[in-house]
């Protein structure tokens, strides 16, 4: 599976609530149209609460 770009993934959460479990932040993108490849990528992510876009971002950099 090639990774995604933190940045491709912000243009989905465009205007997610923060603080967002795991789950908001994949199904916010989910309803934006986001691709299998994004969302996998999110049920990936480490962390099950995010502050904001750029902790969503950091979670995605840690992904192996």
């Amino acid at each position: 599976m090639a990774k995604v770009n933190p940045i491709q993934v912000q243009k989905f959460l465009k205007g997610m609530e923060y603080p967002a479990s795991k789950q908001d932040v994949i199904d916010h993108a989910k309803q934006q149209g986001a691709d299998e490849n994004v969302c996998s990528t999110l049920e990936d992510m480490p962390e099950d609460e995010f502050e904001t876009p750029a902790d969503v971002s950091k979670a995605i950099g840690e992904i192996e």
